[in-house]
């Protein structure tokens, strides 16, 4: 595919945070972009403002003329998108170039120099982190993020064009269609069961992105995982390793130790030591390009975050109210870790909303054993997003499985009384639907009561 001769792309499904940060690059490269999405959100709003026209009906006849020409017009959808979508049908019956995110972001980076992060968890902190630490240092980069990051406040960042930060997604397999200079795997946990069927298929998919890395690449690898590559971790024979760690007024503290060099008395303000091991492959992975690494060790002390992940919204001494986008057990483990160790001995109430009947179903012992772990839970109906619902799987169903006695099912609309009656001293929100839409809701309760 020549982007040259394409001077149209419509996107199906432009709402999603990795399409939306496509639709921004082709914008910004003065193609014509329009879309579809199911509802008007922020994200689809902010796009509307730069724009880009965007209706919510499926119907092709909502489609401008100019989009209908198949010889320059370029198609991208999502997997999220139902098969029975009507768009996305007229257009592969009709020979339209159609492509899924993941081919065009092939493309669009197969000329310059890639860094690729994947893993099941931490993919956009870790990529975030990367773009920072890179754009502080001057490197002229294009980074595609899962997330808002709150450095740029934007999920899209174009400083050049030689080199490129991009998540490396194994969803629907995904990430194969990339082939990196540098790259990152940071977890390799079950997940997407409803794509792969079994862990081991999950494995073979992530050393077969091993395997893509160019020749004379870079793999970095969390120590522990089953793959060959460059280490790194916190306080163990790491090639990259944080040693000497602290916490102090809510930052973390440390030395960083590299093969060639060890940075004393580095910073790092995001709670969590799975953040902070985000941070440490990032700073590794920016090291590769000869980059000044003293201007990078000190750029980690200034990363700000990536809204929804570990956000804090409300931070003071008598309520703390922290918001993230955690959607999978081993995840709500690390957010509660994080909280025990920043505000250790407070009562905490989690509120979840389950994402998928699918992966609730395959996890929904280990979703029980890590929501337990909380002083109080308030589950809200799990969040279909692209599927069908499952008979019996519920949150009622989950609810009954977590050994607290202080646990409920609730509307949205009754969130802030319930979360009144219990009083916690902090409240986490977490979860990968729409939960991040009554966020602001609770931040302007509680903020106005303190």
């Amino acid at each position: 595919m020549n982007l040259k001769e394409i001077h149209n792309v419509y996107f199906v499904g432009i709402g999603g945070i990795g399409m939306s940060a496509l639709a921004r690059y082709f914008k910004f490269i003065d193609k014509e972009v329009a879309g579809y999405d199911k509802t008007e959100t922020p994200l689809t709003k902010e796009l509307s403002g730069s724009g880009i026209h965007i209706h919510y009906r499926d119907d092709v006849k909502l489609i401008t003329k100019n989009y209908l020409n198949k010889a320059t017009t370029l198609v991208v959808y999502t997997p999220a998108i139902p098969k029975e979508h009507t768009e996305l049908n007229y257009f592969l019956d009709n020979g339209f170039t159609v492509k899924k995110r993941s081919e065009v972001l092939g493309i669009v980076t197969q000329d310059t120099f890639c860094f690729a992060v994947a893993g099941t968890h931490g993919k956009t902190t870790t990529s975030s982190i990367l773009a920072h630490l890179l754009k502080e240092s001057g490197t002229p980069i294009t980074a595609f993020l899962g997330g808002i990051s709150e450095d740029f406040n934007s999920n899209f960042l174009l400083e050049g064009t030689a080199y490129s930060v991009v998540e490396a997604d194994e969803f629907d397999r995904s990430f194969l269609q990339l082939s990196p200079d540098v790259a990152c795997v940071t977890s390799m946990d079950a997940d997407h069961l409803d794509i792969y069927g079994t862990s081991d298929e999950i494995k073979k998919s992530f050393k077969e992105f091993a395997s893509k890395v160019k020749p004379n690449g870079k793999l970095f690898v969390r120590n522990g995982l089953p793959l060959n590559g460059i280490t790194y971790g916190i306080e163990d024979n790491s090639d990259y390793c944080i040693r000497n760690l602290k916490i102090e007024h809510g930052a973390y503290i440390f030395d960083l130790e590299t093969p060639k060099k060890v940075f004393k008395g580095v910073t790092f303000n995001k709670p969590g030591k799975h953040n902070l091991l985000n941070g440490l492959v990032a700073f590794a992975m920016a090291m590769q390009i000869g980059s000044p690494s003293d201007s990078i060790a000190e750029a980690l002390g200034t990363f700000k975050g990536v809204q929804r992940r570990f956000t804090y919204r409300i931070k003071e001494n008598n309520f703390v109210f922290i918001d993230d986008y955690a959607h999978h057990p081993t995840e709500i483990n690390a957010v509660y870790n994080a909280i025990e160790e920043m505000h250790p001995n407070k009562k905490v109430l989690a509120v979840f909303q389950p994402h998928l009947f699918s992966r609730t179903k395959d996890f929904i012992e280990d979703f029980a054993t890590s929501l337990s772990q909380f002083d109080a839970v308030l589950l809200l109906d799990i969040y279909p997003a692209r599927e069908k619902p499952i008979e019996g799987v519920t949150s009622e169903w989950l609810l009954s499985k977590i050994k607290n006695t202080n646990k409920k099912v609730i509307e949205k609309s009754s969130l802030i009384k319930e979360i009144k009656e219990i009083n916690p001293e902090v409240l986490v929100t977490m979860g990968a639907g729409d939960i991040g839409l009554e966020v602001l809701k609770i931040e302007k309760e509680f903020a106005y009561e303190i």
